[in-house]
Order: C-alpha cells, then structure tokens, then sequence
C-alpha cells in the first residue's frame, strides 16, 4: 500500500527554540521518514537569532519564497495532508494565514501542531476571530497538553483535538548517584533568556530571602538577553546584596549547557510568561534527575508532579518560592527521590521515541488515537 504523501511545514533551526528543536526531531525522525512519503519545507524566515521579531525586507522576500514553494508543492505532488508548525499571535499568524489560505484553495487536509497560545485573548478582536475562524475550520489540531485546549475551545471542537506532549533526545538518562552532602553549597539553575515574566526577579527575591535567613548557595543564570539586560540583572544583584550567589552565565549551547545541568542541584522556572505552552528546559533539567520548581502556566502541570518530581507554585510568589528552595536545600534526601521520580517520568513520557510514535499514530489514524483532549 502506497505510503501517504505527507507535506511538513516546520519550523527549523537556527535560531533555536522550542518549536524548532521539536521541528528539527520531526525531520531528522527515522520513524516518521518510512511512515510516509515527507516533503520538508522551512516556515522560519529568520536565519539567526537577531533576527527573531525584527521586520526587514529581507525576510519579507523569504517568506514569498515559502509561500512559492508550497504552491509548487500543491500543483507537483498533491499532498494527501499538510502538518504546520501554526503560529496564533503576532506577525507570525498573519502570515500562517496566507498559507492556510493556499491549503483550503487546494483542499488539502490540514493538521496544525501549536507550540504557542493567545489565541483566547486575541479572539475579542473582530478581525482576528474571523481569521481564527477561517484557519481552524475542518483542520485538526495537536496540543502538547490538555490544560492548553482552553485557548482553542471557541474555535475547535474537542474532536478535533489530539494530545501529544513534546519529547526531547536523551541518551544515558540515570539517576544521580549519591545524595548530595548537607554540607556543600547547594547549585540552583535558572535557564531561559532574561525575560522578567520568565521569572527573573521572583528567584531573585526569593533567593534574596535565603540568603538572609543564612543557607549556602549558589544560582546561576543561564540564556540570552531579553526584556532584561546584563546591566539591569546585575543591578538587581547587587540591591539584593547576592553577589557571590547568583551568576549570570550568558548563553550556553551543546555540551557546556549539558554539563551545566548535569552540576545543578535544584531546577527553578517561575514564570509567568503568558505565552508559556510547554517548556522544553524542564524536561531537560527532569532528564538529568533535578527537582523541579515551576507554576501553573500553560502545560505545566502536565510536566511537573506535585511533590513527586518537583512543586507548583502560585505566580510571582517569592516567599513561597523560597519556601520550596529551603525544603530541598534542607533535605538532599527528597531532592535525589524526585529526581529519580522524575527520570522514571521523563523515560515514560517524554522521551524521543514516544513523542514520534505519537505523531505517527495521530497521522495514521487519527480516529483512533486515544490520547485526545
């Protein structure tokens, strides 16, 4: 039997993001790659990091390329479905519409994988809720988590909906091999860029709360420049009184990040960025056996195990924060038992190989998948 000819419109690196990654795993999938017939095309139009959410000319001609290559691609190969990374915010949307508009033109069977959302406070704009309308009519939709599928409900019935969380590559995933000794300073990581909604100045504070109260620590910072600046972070420092505590470490990639994580102790994320769908950083940190520390936002419950392999805690609440930080600090014994907890979940769940039988299996036969929403 003729294997279906499936056309994948991802996004693909660099720069380097979620979606990406995730995008790159689903070309570079053997497993997906003898399932069907793929055709691959590049929705990124930016080529480099600086270049995310900068409008130039440039760009503009590289997107009328992708949507040249997708006409080509409806006229040649008649694809029998189209899987699209779509966007639902911002300037990237508006441009997904275009091509969803080619799609529909040619009837052709949609699929969209959502890393994002904001589609929920978008829809009150009138024009936005007649795109939405039109970009999710007769299309089916994956979500990385159930608690996501609010952000769509006015425009996709729960039918149409799958489930599938994303997945990272890991190999050699095992468990830490001794409890930390009560007497070393304890390593707390922060990796994500130096977003403030990310969670910054939270750990700050909370940090900030104990280093008074007296406990030996050290919290690095690891990611790009955001809404904040290196200068603004180490102001904030030195107001906390935390120099010798915390570090910003900058970007870090590859092997340098891994070993990074691999040193850390405790994971902390509490952010309140309201675009968080699922972050990628925390399965990385469950993967290497860290506890984790993060909020109710978007899927992260989904991730995190209330008290099994880390804590959930309210938005923007440092002593809270601080609360669950001194728990760990004061207990290596619960820090080594949630993060074996949360390698166990991590080769349960949120492994390679699982993430692309799902997606395998909600292409083939989609009536059938049994982790809907």
């Amino acid at each position: 039997m003729a294997k279906k000819n499936i056309l994948f419109i991802l996004h693909l690196p660099p720069p380097v993001h979620g979606s990406s990654i995730v995008g790159q795993y689903i070309k570079n999938s053997s497993l997906i790659n003898e399932s069907f017939d793929c055709r691959y095309i590049n929705l990124l139009v930016s080529r480099t990091v600086d270049e995310t959410g900068k409008t130039s000319i440039l760009k503009v001609f590289r997107f009328i390329g992708v949507w040249l290559r997708l006409l080509l691609e409806m006229l040649k190969n008649k694809p029998d479905m189209c899987y699209l990374a779509l966007s639902t915010t911002g300037g990237s949307f508006y441009k997904d519409v275009l091509l969803v508009a080619l799609l529909r033109l040619f009837h052709v069977k949609r699929i969209y994988h959502i890393h994002n959302k904001g589609v929920r406070q978008k829809q009150s704009n009138r024009i936005n809720e007649i795109l939405y309308k039109f970009v999710f009519n007769g299309a089916d939709v994956i979500l990385l988590s159930k608690y996501l599928y609010k952000d769509i409900e006015a425009f996709v019935p729960e039918t149409n909906v799958f489930i599938c969380p994303n997945g990272i590559e890991k190999t050699n995933v095992e468990s830490k091999p001794v409890i930390r000794p009560v007497e070393a300073p304890v390593k707390i990581l922060f990796l994500s860029n130096l977003i403030e909604s990310k969670g910054v100045f939270v750990l700050l504070d909370a940090c900030s709360i104990l280093h008074k109260k007296g406990f030996d620590f050290v919290c690095d910072f690891v990611g790009a420049e955001g809404d904040l600046n290196t200068a603004q972070f180490n102001e904030r420092v030195n107001q906390l009184q935390l120099a010798g505590h915390v570090n910003y470490l900058g970007k870090k990639f590859g092997s340098e990040k891994q070993d990074i994580l691999a040193n850390a102790d405790i994971f902390a994320f509490p952010t309140y960025y309201s675009k968080e769908c699922f972050p990628l950083v925390l399965l990385e940190a469950m993967s290497e056996g860290l506890p984790l520390i993060s909020t109710y936002e978007g899927g992260i419950p989904d991730i995190i195990e209330e008290g099994v392999n880390g804590f959930l805690i309210p938005q923007q609440d440092a002593t809270l924060l601080a609360g669950k930080l001194e728990m760990l600090i004061t207990n290596p014994g619960l820090c080594l038992k949630m993060g074996n907890a949360g390698i166990l979940k991590f080769k349960r769940e949120f492994n390679l190989e699982i993430f692309e039988r799902r997606i395998v299996e909600i292409i083939v036969n989609k009536n059938n998948y049994m982790n809907k929403v």
